[in-house]
């Protein structure tokens, strides 16, 4: 068994792309591998900034010789459809071919031998192709070629069983494509990668080219070159060395996971050095300097014991110095404060006016050409959080303070610099201008939560504005088809239904869903009639079209219904999406959501807790069953009279005591169900259910359902069709899998 060893080595590869490009060579190599039939031990993809690693061990010399049968015409039929055989076999004759017998009937049948070809043959096809077919997001090209990459590539190292491949990679011209090289060189405007045994070390600290010979020797001479092949290895190089440094400071390092995966895709040998930070700075929001340092300069932030910002930063280096460090350090320090010099100017000035006279700004600000300015947006999100504000016990007056506030520091001179910290910049300011601290807060929470990670608000105040900016979002965009389709997301719709669908389950807030979004709706209602003359001229916006962010009264009275339906659909994809990862069947989220009319979460997570332990329990494994059970009977009968046969049994058309029984106990469980789920005792009426198991075994086990007299076969039809009922009004069994 024999190794391959491939390097595509470049000019830097943006950090954001170097795990997706491993994963993509590793994947088109290996499907290049299986359908070319060579087997493999294993493979490994690594990334550093200038290098795209790939080591396939295991494989074979050559291919595996394949044996090809084909079943030919049967002997006697017409000359054209035997010469149409012969010629797809490519130069065999009938004698070449055997005659079987299939079914009594006889067959020329053809065998043809493939022999393997030896696999150093092979590979420069299936590394050409990958190579090519890398699915760069950004891609450009370079000089006079057409070929297309990330980055200007340099060297291609491919080498097998301890040889370079023969071959090479065709860069192109601007008339020919890449690809291969085969036959006649190239011309004077075609470049060519021929397939080398070399690579080359750090930039600046070992540029010159290295022979290898196989995995171990590459990564180790690489190792020897200042280089850290493996990107694990690099990142708990930055995390130890910068650890060591915060620890010896008494500090520590603030954890950012993202920067983190970053840096460590910018550097090919991490080297951790501390700046400082002059104290004229740290008067700064602690967001402001961490933001700055993270955003523009790459800095990890490093703390007190107490969690505030310590005047100091930790960076990155891709280089050793004679000096230890000190140049690297000195510099690096100079350019924060530079940066440090503006955020200071932006703060001060920022100050001297009040947040709420920045509202007007907001009017040149277009949040959506069909949804009007950001300043819509504000109106509308400040009704929706005063509606909001009596089903989440926050006070009206400060919900309503808060979202009218919220946007304003979008026009501030420090969000426009850095806009990470939009939301938390208008707290300060609020804070400065005087406004209630409930007020201020709610202004920083209103975009959260923004993803799975994030902390959900719990204040009411900033629940009330965190829920209205996010289902006026979602009222808006579906309102005008514009809809998540598949992958695509663009203006983060499933975050917003998450980030609703969190701020509800984690702080409990018990409304409707459906009158939630009915009032997001309302607030677009224009009100005015389109036949008023005098108001027809303002009436100016179609429900799908236009320039103006209010729609007629008659979008809200007939389309709004059915636009929520589809909307609470939605909710409830991707109420599935976030309970995914706590266990919870998705089939059971269906089978509470088809009852209909349940849009209270935190009410259908109760039903859905407690069907789920019904479910589980061996009582409601068979009462799921005898469910399906009359249900199939009941389909089908249906089907066959074609009628229905919805409706109450007649109890003195009962023959079986087992008829009787289960009536009763459908009865007595239907009615103490329903009224103990109109309590929400949810579990206390899945109980009710359960009591159900006996006399529904005994039913089905003791009586015939399609009896020979009529009568009391329809009667019994009506009697599994209650069963579907009484068990309906809880959970829509026929929801849930098993």
């Amino acid at each position: 068994m024999a190794e391959l060893l491939l390097e595509l080595f470049s000019e830097e590869i943006p950090a954001r792309m170097q795990a997706r490009a491993a994963d993509d060579l590793k994947r088109l190599v290996e499907d290049g591998l299986k359908k070319a039939g060579l087997d493999f031990a294993k493979s490994e993809a690594l990334v550093t900034p200038r290098r795209l690693a790939l080591v396939v061990d295991g494989l074979p010399e050559k291919q595996p010789d394949v044996k090809d049968e084909r079943k030919g015409p049967q002997v006697g039929a017409p000359e054209q459809a035997v010469n149409g055989f012969l010629g797809s076999l490519g130069g065999l004759t009938l004698d070449d071919c055997e005659q079987r017998e299939v079914k009594g009937k006889t067959f020329y049948f053809a065998v043809i031998e493939k022999k393997g070809l030896p696999t150093d043959a092979i590979l420069p096809l299936i590394v050409g192709s990958a190579v090519m077919g890398l699915p760069w997001s950004k891609s450009m090209r370079w000089s006079n070629t057409v070929f297309r990459w990330v980055r200007p590539l340099h060297n291609v190292l491919a080498i097998f069983n301890g040889k370079p491949l023969t071959g090479e990679f065709l860069l192109g011209s601007e008339i020919s494509p890449p690809g291969m090289r085969a036959g006649s060189p190239p011309d004077e405007n075609e470049k060519t990668l021929s397939f080398t045994s070399k690579t080359y070390g750090h930039r600046f600290l070992n540029p010159d080219a290295i022979a290898v010979t196989d995995f171990a020797d590459y990564r180790a001479k690489l190792a020897a070159a200042h280089v850290l092949l493996c990107p694990s290895e690099r990142r708990a190089e930055i995390v130890s060395q910068a650890e060591k440094l915060a620890e010896d400071a008494g500090l520590t390092v603030k954890g950012d996971e993202g920067l983190l995966n970053e840096v460590t895709g910018l550097v090919e040998w991490p080297v951790v050095l501390m700046g400082n930070i002059d104290q004229e700075f740290m008067e700064l929001p602690a967001e402001v300097l961490s933001d700055t340092m993270k955003t523009h300069q790459k800095y990890f932030t490093v703390l007190n014991p107490d969690g505030t910002p310590a005047p100091k930063f930790i960076v990155v280096a891709n280089q050793v110095s004679e000096d230890g460090g000190q140049a690297i350090v000195a510099g690096n320090e100079r350019v924060l404060r530079a940066r440090l010099s503006d955020a200071r100017f932006f703060w001060d000035q920022d100050r001297k006016i009040t947040l709420e006279s920045r509202a007007d700004d907001l009017k040149d600000i277009v949040f959506h050409a069909k949804l009007g300015t950001v300043a819509d947006k504000v109106q509308r999100v400040a009704s929706l959080a005063g509606f909001l504000a009596d089903k989440v016990g926050a006070d009206k007056a400060q919900a309503e303070r808060a979202a009218q506030l919220c946007k304003c520091d979008l026009v501030s001179d420090m969000v426009y610099e850095i806009p990470e910290v939009q939301g938390v910049m208008g707290r300060y300011y609020a804070l400065h201008d005087g406004e209630a601290p409930e007020v201020a807060e709610a202004i920083a929470d209103h975009y959260s939560p923004a993803g799975p990670s994030d902390d959900c608000p719990s204040a009411p105040v900033s629940v009330a504005v965190a829920l209205a900016d996010k289902i006026d979002t979602l009222a808006g965009f579906w309102a005008i088809d514009e809809k998540p389709t598949g992958s695509k997301d663009p203006f983060a719709l499933r975050r917003a239904a998450l980030g609703v669908i969190r701020l509800i389950i984690e702080n409990e807030q018990r409304f409707s869903l459906t009158e939630t979004l009915q009032a997001a709706f309302k607030v677009y209602d224009w009100g005015a009639d389109p036949e008023d003359k005098e108001n027809k001229e303002n009436w100016q916006h179609n429900w799908m079209g236009g320039t103006a962010t209010r729609w007629h009264k008659s979008f809200v009275d007939d389309k709004a219904p059915l636009i929520a339906n589809d909307l609470l659909s939605f909710f409830a994809d991707r109420l599935k999406v976030h309970l995914k990862g706590e266990g919870v069947r998705h089939d059971l989220i269906d089978a509470v959501f088809a009852l209909g009319g349940e849009d209270d979460l935190v009410r259908l997570l109760a039903r859905v807790d407690a069907l789920s332990a019904l479910i589980d329990s061996e009582d409601g494994a068979n009462l799921l069953a005898a469910h399906k059970r009359a249900a199939n009977i009941l389909r089908i009968e249906e089907k066959k009279d074609g009628v229905s046969y919805a409706g109450t049994p007649n109890e003195d058309a009962f023959v079986e005591d087992a008829e009787r029984n289960l009536f009763a106990a459908l009865n007595d469980a239907g009615a103490a169900g329903s009224k103990l789920a109109a309590e929400e005792k949810f579990e206390d009426a899945m109980a009710q259910l359960a009591k159900l198991r006996g006399p529904l075994d005994t039913f089905f086990d003791d009586v015939m359902v399609n009896a020979d007299d009529k009568t009391v076969r329809e009667n019994r039809l009506k009697l599994l069709s209650q069963i579907i009922s009484v068990m309906g009004e809880i959970a829509d069994f026929s929801k849930i899998e098993g």
